[in-house]
């Protein structure tokens, strides 16, 4: 089993350094001067380690869902609101916002939790 000892301790590396950066960017900031460049590299660290790969396993859980519910959709005609809902949405999220903006611009109210709000 020493080959079993190495992935894990891959992994628990891996989120510890995810949770350090997060932890950094969160915490109290000491050092008045440097600040914004610090809040934004943390940011962009956090955004490329935590939020991309988060993203994309969203998107690829999206796009399976959505091809399970295909059918049923294309039996009710509204095959557009769920592809973007679950495959757009988190696509756009993961590949096509800046680097450590992890706020959507062209949104200003909260996300519908799947209800349709006729767009």
């Amino acid at each position: 089993m020493p080959h079993a000892k190495k992935p894990l301790s891959i992994a628990a590396a891996s989120l510890l350094l995810a949770a350090a950066t997060v932890a950094a960017a969160s915490g109290p900031r000491s050092h008045p001067q440097g600040d914004d460049n610090t809040a934004v590299g943390l940011a962009m660290a956090a955004d490329l380690v935590i939020a991309r790969p988060l993203g994309l396993v969203a998107t690829v859980a999206g796009t399976a869902l959505f091809l399970v519910a295909l059918p049923f959709e294309a039996m009710s005609g509204n095959i557009t609101t769920p592809a973007h809902r679950l495959i757009a949405d988190p696509a756009a999220y993961t590949f096509a916002r800046p680097l450590g903006q992890l706020e959507p611009e062209d949104r200003d109210e909260t996300p519908s939790a799947g209800f349709v709000d006729g767009d």
